[in-house]
């Protein structure tokens, strides 16, 4: 076989690829050997990707380290090949290579964390179907952690250089909706310490044999429930907490996209049941499930959006209550800010006993950094100040460069958000609105689309223009035509985008200072009906939903918020505090 190799060396950085086989790792050795940098390769740790074409722009991908790359090949080729059928497809594809990677900072704690983000970084290439690698390896602080982005960033454009489609660049994954929910994020103290706690907790119901154990994650928008929730998916399905036996494990969400996203990372890991579905949305598994037979652990991503009343096809009355009857271990994470419709409101008495339950045995975990605004904590600040406090103080100067802007038209909105979504550095941008205007689910008589108005401007609701086949599984933010629509709260609830153009609509007010919540101007329905509850009294929570609802569209921009107001005097409110002018 002829030997295939690629020697890059910027500054200390040093990529081998090599056909994966004993004799071409034999001969690459013999020529590290004599080489004045091979010392990077054969007396450091590295790091390295066993990747195996199946067909046309589809592969499988091993990702490793070690401390020596010989033994560890030798170890793959001929004891891991009896093991796992996935090593010996390796060995004997007359497609498969390896990357060796090399770096003169290279220590076992940076190994571990290229190791990790690589693996974090190639579940989210499309041409990749499956992602090996024994387990998660995130470091804590060492000599230098601090190079890490830049060491990785160096890789990763070394690596795209020379195949373009397994290494896509960066931008493009990081706009992945399956990057965003990765397992593989490098969790803050916070995260850890949460993990940590929640494991242990399901690990001692499961050994006491307890039954309808609720553990509640609280947390804002953007405070990092989703990435634990993965994480916790990941490990529970991976390593059955170190017990002896494969638990039942399934993680609920609300969204069909999300269904999606979860559907392929689940895939890609190898962490699938070919039986049963792992993924569901609470619905369908509360139909599905019998409290005869209870499974041991529900993971509930945005459990805020748990039914607590029959609709359509669920029959019964509270779909938590539904799901502690099915499970032995119940993890829910819950923000109240972030309830939409009355479908989903709480007694107070029920929600309150549950939290005072879990509370009582050291069930709540509560997540309090901001984890999706890059932003100075002035900024979150000014956010949660206009949400929580209906005020418009001034905006502040963000050291960091999160970018607040308002403008005088939505046509200047829209250009800017078109701009920002045509360059790769702003990522994906995209337009959303406070439901204010009518939509339905059968095209209007009159029009081609269902559309949000503004005078003479206009642009269509989201879900309407054709979507191609390619693109069709990908949530709403990652398509393309959606540049040409506008979102809703239902869109992109549980998502982000890089830059958030919000048109704030005439249900949102300024009068005398503050900010008030007009249900008469909102078309939300599901938010403006009275609810019906348990005593048979009908309560309007028009004010709470309508305020969640501004809550999760001024929180889904990564990198800025670009805000007009149809609301003259909020419009004016907001430009005053752009400008440094607001008292209030």
């Amino acid at each position: 076989m002829i030997l295939q190799q690629v020697i890059i060396m910027r500054n200390s950085l040093k990529i081998e690829n090599i056909q994966y086989s004993l004799e071409n790792l034999n001969n690459s050795v013999q020529k590290w050997q004599t080489s004045i940098d091979g010392k990077y390769l054969l007396r450091y740790p590295t790091v390295y990707i066993i990747n195996d074409k199946k067909h046309e722009n589809n592969f499988e991908v091993y990702v490793g380290e070690t401390a020596d790359i010989r033994n560890r090949t030798r170890q793959h080729l001929n004891v891991d090949t009896k093991l796992k059928p996935f090593w010996e497809d390796f060995s004997t594809s007359s497609n498969s290579s390896m990357y060796v990677i090399g770096h003169e900072m290279f220590n076992k704690s940076l190994t571990l964390d290229i190791e990790n983000r690589l693996m974090q970084y190639l579940l989210s290439v499309d041409n990749i179907s499956r992602v090996h690698n024994s387990r998660t390896n995130q470091q804590n602080e060492y000599y230098t952690s601090e190079k890490l982005d830049e060491i990785f960033s160096d890789i990763w454009g070394t690596l795209n250089k020379k195949n373009k489609v397994l290494f896509p660049i960066e931008s493009i994954i990081k706009d992945s909706a399956i990057f965003k929910a990765s397992p593989f994020h490098k969790l803050t103290q916070e995260q850890i310490n949460a993990k940590e706690e929640i494991l242990n907790k399901i690990k001692e119901s499961i050994i006491l044999d307890e039954e309808g154990q609720l553990l509640i994650v609280e947390g804002e928008a953007g405070s990092g429930k989703t990435v634990l929730m993965s994480t916790l998916l990941y490990e529970l399905k991976k390593y059955n907490l170190n017990l002896d036996k494969d638990l039942d494990i399934h993680l609920l969400v609300n969204h069909n996209e999300h269904v999606t996203i979860y559907n392929q990372i689940a895939t890609k890991l190898g962490i699938t049941n070919k039986k049963k579905n792992i993924i569901n949305k609470p619905t369908s598994f509360i139909n599905s499930h019998s409290p005869d037979e209870k499974v041991d652990v529900v993971i509930v991503d945005e459990a805020h959006l748990l039914l607590t009343q029959g609709k359509q096809s669920y029959r019964g009355k509270n779909h938590l209550q539904d799901l502690l009857e099915r499970a032995k271990v119940v993890v829910i994470v819950f923000d109240i800010k972030q309830i939409l419709t009355t479908e989903q409101i709480w007694d107070v008495e029920k929600l309150n006993d549950y939290f005072e339950c879990a509370k009582n045995k050291n069930n709540h975990v509560t997540l309090k950094n901001q984890m999706r605004i890059n932003s100075d904590e002035k900024t979150v600040k000014w956010i949660r100040n206009l949400i929580d406090n209906k005020k418009i103080n001034d905006i502040p100067r963000d050291k960091k460069g999160y970018d607040i802007k308002i403008f005088d038209s939505p046509e200047e909105l829209e250009s800017c958000i078109r701009e920002k979504a045509q360059n790769t550095d702003s990522g994906i941008s995209r337009m959303l609105a406070t439901f204010d205007w009518q939509y339905n689910n059968k095209p209007p008589e009159n029009e081609d689309f269902w559309r949000v108005k503004v005078g003479n401007w206009s642009m269509p609701w989201n879900y309407q223009i054709k979507v191609s086949r390619k693109q069709k599984n990908l949530p709403w933010v990652e398509q393309d035509q959606t540049i040409d629509e506008i979102g809703s709260t239902y869109t992109i609830q549980g998502l982000d985008l890089n830059y958030a153009g919000v048109i704030i609509g005439p249900s949102v007010k300024y009068r005398n200072g503050e900010i008030v919540f007009d249900e008469k101007s909102s078309a939300n329905k599901k938010a403006t009906r009275r609810r019906t509850l348990e005593d048979g009294s009908k309560q309007h929570f028009s004010q709470m939903l309508l305020k969640n609802e501004l809550n999760v569209l001024l929180t889904r921009g990564v990198n800025g918020l670009y805000i007009y107001a149809v609301d003259e005097q909020l419009r004016e409110a907001l430009k005053k505090a752009s400008k440094g002018d607001n008292n209030g």
